[in-house]
């Protein structure tokens, strides 16, 4: 794909910018998507250093540390790139999208393959993390400051830390562009009223008990 296409992309997710020259110019997260293109043609040519050099100009320029080995594929678009760190080994596929503060990092110093595989149609939540070398399936949705160890299997939501699935849904990927975060469902929080409710429960059956001890 072209950048023009990448730019027409942001247009598309992105209802900030108002015009093509405002996206163009204006887009960090387009500019860390573009600059690192660049930078991953001259890893793959050996010029690591070169690469390298446009991977520290990008971090400084957009806030998004995309390292050049990383494999992007197309229509990924970072939403304010700030914060943002992804991998060496990191392989990312179509049509993903990726929100401020998002890690795809590493467990392992081995020089293996040590970073996540993002299949095709993937979003990631705000400071959401993804650990490891595991596999987010596709269509699947990461909510905002989860973390994910391990792998997840196509079309369903994950959130909490560690990451849970929480929804098991088969669709479209027009329907997860429109996701809002504040409604992704929270384990912890469901968790934590039925205990409420358990306690509620065990106080009102001690409080009949006491009656009736107390009854002659």
């Amino acid at each position: 794909m072209s950048w023009k296409d990448d730019v027409y992309l942001v247009l598309e997710r992105d209802p900030a910018p108002k015009s093509f020259s405002e996206a163009l110019m204006f887009s960090q997260g387009l500019h860390a998507v573009l600059l690192h293109r660049i930078s991953h043609r001259l890893y793959l040519k050996g010029q690591y250093k070169l690469a390298r050099l446009i991977n520290y100009w990008s971090r400084v320029l957009t806030g998004a540390d995309i390292h050049p080995g990383a494999k992007l594929g197309n229509n990924v678009f970072i939403d304010h790139a700030t914060g943002v760190v992804i991998g060496e080994t990191t392989v990312i596929g179509d049509n993903v999208s990726i929100f401020q503060g998002v890690t795809l990092g590493g467990v392992s110093t081995a020089k293996e393959k040590r970073h996540p595989t993002i299949m095709d149609n993937v979003i990631i939540g705000a400071h959401a993390t993804v650990l490891g070398n595991i596999t987010i399936g596709e269509n699947v949705k990461i909510g905002a400051g989860s973390v994910v160890v391990k792998d997840v299997p196509p079309n369903v939501t994950v959130v909490g830390i560690p990451g849970k699935v929480v929804q098991r849904t088969v669709c479209e990927y027009d329907r997860l562009q429109k996701v809002r975060q504040e409604s992704l469902p929270d384990p912890l929080m469901e968790t934590l009223t039925d205990l409420c409710n358990a306690i509620d429960s065990i106080e009102r059956r001690i409080e009949v008990l006491e009656e009736r001890v107390k009854k002659p």
